[in-house]
């Protein structure tokens, strides 16, 4: 039962950064340009689609959309409806629902959607694809896969510290 509600908040956890894009880009890609790489922002800013101001205040609404959820909604899941116990529990769980949710970004979003799609293509920028380029398609697969479980463990310690 564990592992068929870890799966299922780790695919809720995915559609909910799938609806953060969706939302984000409803009335165009510049809408997430905070996601892109530098140079296309630097781009868009140029082209007058955008300014500095827009894209801070995107990153901001972006990350706090992001974060909130996996800092808190993942957790309490994780220990109050899957009833892990502990650091080891908590921090696999914890762990597995995180692992889930990049896999689906860094696939489904980032190389079908992202890379496969003119949903994210920026009139103007074409000259600068693909936007995640391979070497920053890696750094974020390794930033991913280490960052996620750092922060299970964070999470999964300081739980266990106040007695879940």
């Amino acid at each position: 039962m564990t592992i068929a509600l870890v799966v299922m908040e780790g695919i809720i956890l995915s559609f909910w950064l799938l609806l953060i894009c969706v939302v984000g880009i409803a009335n165009g890609p510049v809408g997430l340009v905070c996601f892109y790489e530098k140079n296309v922002q630097e781009r868009v800013i140029q082209l007058g689609l955008t300014t500095a101001d827009k894209i801070k205040k995107a990153t901001l609404r972006a990350a706090l959309a992001m974060y909130i959820p996996e800092l808190t909604l993942v957790p309490a899941a994780v220990y109050l409806i899957n009833g892990a116990h502990g650091f080891w529990d908590g921090f696999i769980q914890l762990t597995a629902v995180y692992l889930i949710a990049v896999l689906f970004d860094r696939i489904f979003i980032d190389i079908v959607w992202v890379g496969g799609t003119k949903a994210w293509e920026i009139p103007g920028t074409e000259d600068l694809k693909p936007y995640i380029p391979v070497k920053v398609q890696v750094g974020k697969w390794l930033g991913c896969l280490i960052m996620f479980p750092l922060m299970a463990a964070a999470i999964a310690g300081g739980l266990s510290y106040f007695g879940f």
